[in-house]
């Protein structure tokens, strides 16, 4: 049984409602993987996210998959219950997901019990195209010569996040001529998955605790 949270911000992952675990998440053991952030010009919200587990009271272990080996990640995540995996820049993110073979070692770790948490980036990548990550402004984001969009294929759809009324519109047009089905996800909504059961959440109180990522 596969257990996966995705949402558009990092918040949902720390303060939304699901129900992916039997206790509660402070006395879980997390993998916080930031990898994407090694991509973009502000990582302050990465040591944002970091204050609030810590307020929360979490325990977990920060992890950066870049130029890890999958023995690496395996020994990484063999105490871990679940993985959190922030935002930031998609294509640099999937080129470290294919050099470190983490998709495999996710695959062992899902099928375990393990729980993978995305948010941003690490919803994107969790899809079986990161084609979506080029629809809001082809011409932002350095693609790192990444040409084949491929994303893990952990779930059948693709996810656009941050959307607002005007994201909506910017991407209707590449939405129509996906072959994939694409789901749209504004920053207090999130997709839980769980006994093969998809579902749209949304907890409109996290809004002011949102600081990116």
């Amino acid at each position: 049984m596969r257990k996966i949270l995705l949402a558009s911000r990092g918040t949902y992952v720390t303060d939304g409602k699901y129900d992916l675990f039997d206790k509660p998440r402070n006395e879980i053991k997390w993998a916080y993987i930031t990898t994407a952030r090694k991509s973009v010009p502000n990582v302050e919200y990465i040591k944002k996210h970091e204050q609030r587990m810590r307020e929360l009271g979490w325990d977990f272990e920060i992890l950066d998959i870049n130029g890890k080996t999958p023995d690496q990640l395996r020994q990484a995540l063999a105490d871990k219950e679940a993985i959190n995996m922030l935002g930031g820049n998609t294509f640099f993110l999937i080129k470290c997901i294919r050099e470190s073979g983490f998709r495999d070692v996710l695959e062992e770790f899902l099928a375990r019990g393990g729980v993978y948490c995305g948010s941003s980036a690490g919803s994107y990548v969790a899809c079986p195209s990161i084609e979506m990550a080029t629809w809001k402004d082809d011409k932002a984001f350095d693609g790192h010569g990444v040409t084949d969009f491929t994303g893990m294929n952990m779930v059948p759809f693709l996810i656009v996040a941050h959307c607002t009324l005007e994201i909506i519109t910017i991407v209707k047009p590449h939405i129509e001529q996906s072959k994939y089905d694409v789901k749209l996800l504004n920053d207090q909504q999130a997709i839980q998955i769980k006994d093969n059961q998809i579902e749209y959440l949304e907890d409109l109180n996290i809004q002011s605790k949102d600081f990116g990522g």
